[in-house]
Parts: structure tokens; sequence; C-alpha cells
């Protein structure tokens, strides 16, 4: 019972409104400021159900003062990028443990840029084999954290990360 009061709240389900090609793109935002709260959606995309990791994640960061949105099971990567958008994040953390990651990610990747929201800091955390790495991190993921990493590691990467996009005038 206490691991879901550690969840802000759940994502809302994407709605399923048909946009015309030119609109698809998600309106400019201006960016936020320096002292605004870091939004992370924390997302479980593919087939894999296993998110007791996921949950302690969103905990750890929600008590370092971050704003959490958690996805739940089973996310499509449209999924993903929709609740991304509609909850305006400044972080897409994905939690992976399926070994669909070389399928998944790029797509969610590739999915951020096309909606105009490519300069989220997408990160992975869960099962990812070391020779994966440099192809992911070519992909755009600034980071990957692997089972063991001390709350505190990505607690200040995520940081770091977010105040670096902000000061060069992105929306993360």
């Amino acid at each position: 019972m206490a691991v879901k009061k550690a969840v802000a709240r759940k994502a809302k389900p994407a709605r399923s409104r048909r946009r015309s090609p030119a609109s698809s793109a998600s309106p400019a935002r201006p960016p936020r400021s320096a002292e605004a709260p870091i939004r992370v959606l924390v997302a479980k995309p593919g087939l894999d159900g296993h998110d007791r990791g996921a949950k302690v994640v969103a905990a750890a960061l929600r008590d370092a003062g971050f704003e959490v949105v958690y996805s739940g099971l089973h996310q499509t990567p449209e999924q993903v990028v929709e609740a991304a958008l509609q909850e305006d994040v400044d972080v897409v953390g994905l939690s992976m443990h399926s070994g669909a990651h070389m399928t998944l990610v790029p797509r969610i990747v590739k999915l951020l840029r096309d909606r105009g929201a490519g300069d989220k800091v997408v990160v992975i955390g869960g099962i990812v084999p070391e020779e994966d790495v440099p192809a992911l991190k070519a992909e755009g993921v600034a980071e990957i954290f692997g089972p063991g990493t001390p709350t505190a590691a990505f607690v200040s990467f995520l940081r770091e990360a977010v105040r670096e996009r902000r000061e060069a005038g992105g929306s993360a």
C-alpha cells in the first residue's frame, strides 16, 4: 500500500484525437524557469510486467522534490509519447526489463522528435546489455541506469541534465 502513495498520480489515458499532419507537433511552450520543479514521466513500455523498480524510482524522485507521473504497465511507444506531451514533462524515464529496448526506445525517441518534443531528457532504467548502450545513446538517450544504481546518482544526473537543457533554451 505504501508503494502506491509514492506515485504522484497516474497518467491519463491517451485521447484518440485525430490530428492533421500540420498539427501533429506540440505547440511551442516557453522554457521553464530554472526554479520550476522537474517533471518526470516514469513509463513501462512494452509487455514487461515488472514495475517494482519503476515504483521505487518514482518514490525516490518524488522524495527528492520532483513531480512524478507514472504511466502504468504495458504502454505502447505512442502512449508514452502522448503522456509525455499531455503532462508536459522534462524527463521521460523508461523502465526496461523485457529485452525490447532496441525496438521500443528508438521508436519513442523518434516519436518525441516528430511531435516537437525532442528536447526532453530520455533516460532508461533496468536491464540493458553493455553492447547496446552506444547505439541507444546515439539515438538520443541521455543515460542508462542499471540495477543497483544509487538513487542519489540518478537524482543528481537528472537535475544537471534538465538544468543544462533549460539554460540552452529547451523546455526541459
